[in-house]
């Protein structure tokens, strides 16, 4: 009908559970012995039907017999009889021929008897195919490859308004059998882990949801049904919970307008985006992340800008020769000059572009507070 849902879904792992439910089942110890009670059956009933085909051929090779023989008695001068007692030896003979090959097919179909070792084979299969089958060396595809022995199809049938599914699983050799599940009422969404919710809720004000489904993919979350984050899911999941997504979030501008984009402050300050990770590590400039693995928001205030400039000031020196003369390790530089503690600009042209630190002979360093201390003492 139209408008009406036409693909089915049920989760995979109620299914499995089902399917090995009933492999493990027919190989337990009761159901290995009524299968080899159902073999042997299956021989003598063989036995019996081709038995009836014997006795089916001989009866037609007797009937075929007969007419010849009547065909034989007749006169030559009576030629109607003679066609007549003709056409039913002919008629005879293909009787003979039908019986020969429904006889031939049925000792085709002939079952193989189990040897004494089979038999016992057959009846450990089940606690041995079990260990294999849930061993942690048994790898995905093995363990594929141990059902697809067994089971040549599986039919799923999902009865939405009734609750219930229909699993049809259709062995190797033809056998059937038939199982129901329940299906749990619907709920619209499921359950999402509360931090993850909140992570949503926070990176939903600034992020669309192809960002957000990035951030948490980058950071190994899952949605409560245990799939990864696509921006369908985290759409999803916003609408479940009445989040609002980041164009709706904000009616008005942000107060903070001076936070841009590792681009954007890249194409401000007049450098490759290369430079403002760099600049990020070393703390030259300031940003903010909502979470780890989110994108960078950088602070371009009036101060960032003044500190790249065309050239240094007089005396100011580079990150190595700064951290020799105030025999520093170039790391506590870097620190120091992330606190703040040494004046710091970038020249952006030049062969001499880079950091350019003020590194004055009487600024204290790091060891000269232990320094002034032993020479009191």
């Amino acid at each position: 009908m139209y408008g009406t849902a036409i693909c089915q879904s049920i989760a995979g792992r109620r299914i499995e559970e089902a399917v090995l439910d009933a492999v493990f089942a027919a190989l337990a110890p009761a159901a290995i012995d009524a299968t080899l009670r159902a073999m042997q059956q299956l021989t003598d009933a063989h036995q019996a039907h081709v038995r009836s085909a014997e006795l089916e051929l001989e009866r037609a090779r007797q009937d075929a017999d007969r007419a010849r023989r009547q065909f034989d008695r007749c006169e030559p001068e009576n030629r109607l009889v003679a066609r007549t007692l003709e056409s039913d030896w002919e008629q005879q003979l293909i009787a003979v021929t039908e019986a020969e090959r429904r006889l031939a097919a049925i000792r085709a179909r002939r079952p193989e008897p189990l040897t004494e070792q089979e038999i016992a084979w057959c009846r450990h299969a089940g606690a041995d195919l079990r260990a294999a089958f849930d061993a942690p060396t048994t790898t995905a595809r093995d363990r594929k490859l141990l059902l697809r022995a067994m089971i040549s199809d599986i039919v799923v049938t999902v009865e939405r308004e009734q609750q219930r599914a229909q699993v049809q699983i259709i062995w190797e050799g033809g056998a059937v059998t038939d199982h129901q599940l329940t299906i749990p009422k619907p709920t619209g969404h499921a359950a999402t882990d509360t931090d993850t919710l909140e992570l949503v809720r926070r990176l939903a004000a600034d992020y669309p949801d192809h960002q957000i489904a990035g951030i948490l993919a980058r950071q190994g979350r899952l949605t409560g049904a245990g799939n990864p984050f696509t921006a369908d899911r985290v759409r999803s999941l916003r609408n479940h919970h009445k989040i609002p997504s980041a164009a709706t979030a904000r009616t008005t501008p942000p107060a903070s307008s001076n936070k841009v984009t590792v681009a954007q402050a890249a194409s401000e300050l007049g450098v490759s985006t290369a430079t403002v990770h760099r600049w990020l590590r070393e703390g030259f400039i300031i940003g903010e992340q909502a979470t780890r693995n989110a994108p960078w928001q950088i602070h371009i205030t009036p101060e960032l800008r003044a500190r790249v400039r065309q050239h240094a000031p007089e005396g100011w020196l580079p990150l190595a020769e700064a951290a020799s003369t105030l025999g520093l390790a170039r790391q506590t530089v870097l620190h120091k000059v992330q606190r703040g503690e040494l004046p710091a600009v970038y020249v952006q042209h030049g062969k001499r572009k880079g950091l350019r630190i003020q590194a004055l002979s009487h600024q204290t360093g790091l060891f000269d507070n232990n320094r002034r201390e032993e020479k009191q003492c």
